[in-house]
């Protein structure tokens, strides 16, 4: 599961990431964000535009927005099988941008959970692989939301926690974006592990157990 992660890079850095997309002018760098509340989401149909969704996917079917709190996170083994997740593996995949997430790690024979952050060795952005959709609702507004697809753990999550976010290696962003329905089968082989060499992950204090607290003290090795 991924519960929490960040965007603290200067915009520009994200331009540099993301090239040829075009972000919101101005935006907070975020050390904790939480299900429920806005990301930054690159969607496969606004070309290469990004835009602010809600984090925690609502089908446009859905009768209840509320079912969104459930649906933060898809498991790569079951979107094509999954109600929830299978029309928008088809047809609305998106980039979910961070620069690093958060994972707690339990220890043995207690019930104390030690976060962990984890980011990549560069310390640059990267993109989640995701999924979103658009709910409408009787009064005529809309919301926007999304989940982070996760898979199994590389070697370095695997001394963490049992799954991880699926991290798109640049290469497939474009791939990943395509705006033309596509098969399970044609996007499967991007459901995998990031590399374990090229991320690395040290313990920070609770603090980050609080989505209260959205402060660069959250990252601070422990």
């Amino acid at each position: 599961m991924c519960g929490r992660f960040t965007l603290t890079v200067d915009p520009a850095d994200l331009k540099d990431a993301f090239e040829g997309c075009t972000f919101p002018a101005k935006f907070a760098p975020r050390f904790n964000i939480a299900p429920t509340q806005p990301v930054l989401v690159i969607p496969n149909n606004t070309k290469n535009t990004a835009d602010f969704f809600i984090w925690g996917l609502i089908p446009s079917w859905a009768k209840d927005p509320a079912i969104g709190n459930k649906l933060i996170n898809a498991r790569g083994e079951t979107l094509a099988e999954k109600p929830s997740f299978r029309g928008s593996y088809k047809y609305k995949r998106c980039l979910i941008l961070a620069d690093g997430f958060y994972e707690w790690k339990s220890v043995p024979g207690t019930k104390t959970k030690i976060p962990h952050f984890i980011h990549l060795k560069t310390g640059k952005p990267f993109a989640f692989a995701g999924l979103w959709d658009e709910w409408h609702s009787t009064d005529g507004s809309f919301v926007r939301s999304c989940a982070i697809i996760t898979t199994a753990p590389n070697k370095l999550m695997t001394t963490i926690h049992n799954r991880m976010p699926v991290i798109l290696e640049s290469q497939n962003y474009a791939d990943w974006l395509d705006s033309a329905p596509r098969t399970p089968e044609s996007l499967q082989s991007l459901i995998r592990p990031f590399p374990a060499e090229l991320m690395e992950a040290y313990p920070v204090s609770t603090l980050v157990n609080s989505p209260a607290n959205d402060r660069p003290e959250c990252i601070v090795p422990a």
